[in-house]
């Protein structure tokens, strides 16, 4: 600020200067104080347009650089294996990886969408990684390690089903969060038992990590991977279908 202010007066004497010198090269009738305000205001527009237009560099110069950190994070995305939850073909050349939290409103409005690309796309699919963020906790983690054990109790469609029961009733205490396990079918005394162990939690700490290590900042994030190439990108936010779409016809 103090700099701005420095070269704003720097250039502002200069006018006054050049008016100076105008007015002592010409007769008094010529020179008019409307003259000295019309030197000044165009220095000062002068000044601004160059501060404008240095201003707009370095944003770009920065996004262009967000953009590179951005791609080469995105390359620490762990790949799919048969730890991860799967919708769709297993061995589908695309993979949406979804790092999220049940907490998240932008999540629930956006799990519709993974799932009707899967749909739509024979060669995608869809993986949920945990990334509960510590605003939503304890909650968030709590349903996350509630979802590992409605998975090891019911297979991969038991954890699917919980998921969309986790968004559809938001319970956040383990009576509520077992209550919603035996609903479904699943037994409720080992349920209870695998939610109480905490068994899961570190698998749900490892999950957000490597999506920190990925570049995800915030939920939803989903990294667009080709699993047969490597080539990955993130999409941040709850995106519309539209944004998914260009890239996988693009992998």
């Amino acid at each position: 600020m103090i700099t701005a202010i420095v070269f704003a007066a720097l250039a502002i004497s200069g006018s006054m200067l050049f008016v100076g010198v105008q007015m002592m090269n010409a007769s008094a009738g010529d020179v008019s104080v409307n003259v000295m305000d019309e030197q000044i205001d165009k220095a000062i527009e002068r000044y601004i347009e160059k501060q404008q237009k240095e201003a707009e560099e370095a944003q770009k110069k920065a996004m262009e650089e967000e953009e590179k950190k951005s791609a080469e994070m995105v390359k620490n995305v762990d790949k799919v294996s048969n730890e991860d939850h799967i919708y769709g073909n297993a061995d589908a050349k695309i993979s949406l990886i979804e790092y999220s939290d049940f907490q998240c409103p932008y999540c629930k409005r956006f799990h519709p969408t993974p799932k009707a690309l899967v749909d739509e796309y024979d060669n995608v699919n869809w993986i949920y990684r945990h990334y509960p963020l510590s605003f939503h906790d304890p909650a968030a983690t709590l349903q996350a390690m509630a979802s590992e054990c409605a998975a090891e109790l019911g297979g991969n469609d038991a954890f699917w089903d919980y998921a969309d029961g986790l968004y559809e009733q938001n319970p956040k205490d383990n009576s509520s969060l077992v209550a919603l396990a035996a609903d479904q079918g699943l037994d409720e005394a080992s349920f209870k038992t695998c939610l109480d162990s905490e068994k899961y939690k570190q698998k749900v700490k490892d999950q957000m990590q490597n999506g920190v290590d990925s570049g995800v900042r915030g939920t939803p994030g989903t990294i667009v991977l080709n699993n047969e190439t490597g080539e990955a990108k993130l999409l941040s936010g709850a995106q519309k279908a539209d944004a998914f779409k260009k890239l996988i016809d693009e992998m």
